[in-house]
């Protein structure tokens, strides 16, 4: 009886260790594969191969083209390097029902009024605005919301409006901006109802 039960604990052993290599196995992440990652890296990779044929074939205006695409560089990673982490706790913190509730499909003006403050109140270039537009996008904002936080940072952003009342007048600057929002709402909308008719997302 004991030779069995040994048996049988051996054999059963030895049917789970297969299972748990091959579990193993599936659990490690799949390796890029070149075409992968320089469809990846495209962008990095044609700007490094401009700067290698300007360097080639004008070497007078080389200098100063590799200057400012180092000095690009260097101020996309002092602030893309931040803004992921913030992005990365932001999505930690702050539950997906509570963006889909005031960002999301069905949170009506309140959503809309929302987005347009979220996207007037920052500083900084447009480009931080997408990573943070997917992320809200990922966890349940409505494409309508999305678009005009981007608007409303490309156009409206509430220092933006200060210099041009400024340099150009308040009254050009309310001008501008009492055309300006209403486009922004109907781009939003028009977008969403697009996306919704190719049933890109819900």
């Amino acid at each position: 009886a004991i030779c069995s039960c040994d048996c049988d604990c051996h054999r059963n052993g030895a049917e789970m260790k297969p299972d748990l290599t091959q579990q193993t196995q599936q659990e490690k992440p799949a390796r890029k594969t070149l075409k992968q990652w320089l469809l990846e890296y495209r962008l990095a990779l044609i700007v490094a191969a401009v700067d290698l044929l300007i360097w080639i074939f004008a070497p007078a205006q080389a200098a100063p083209v590799m200057n400012n695409t180092w000095d690009y560089l260097i101020e996309l990673m002092v602030i893309i390097i931040p803004v992921t982490v913030l992005m990365g706790l932001f999505e930690v913190w702050v539950p997906k029902q509570l963006i889909a509730k005031y960002l999301g499909h069905e949170s009506g003006w309140k959503g809309i009024l929302l987005a347009l403050l979220f996207g007037a109140a920052p500083t900084g270039p447009l480009y931080i605005a997408f990573p943070i537009a997917a992320m809200l996008l990922k966890n349940g904002a409505s494409p309508l919301n999305v678009i005009i936080l981007l608007n409303a940072w490309a156009a409206m952003k509430i220092p933006q409006l200060l210099v041009e009342a400024n340099f150009l007048g308040p009254s050009f600057m309310l001008t501008r901006l009492a055309l300006t929002m209403p486009v922004t709402i109907l781009i939003g909308w028009l977008i969403q109802t697009g996306i919704k008719r190719s049933g890109g997302l819900d």
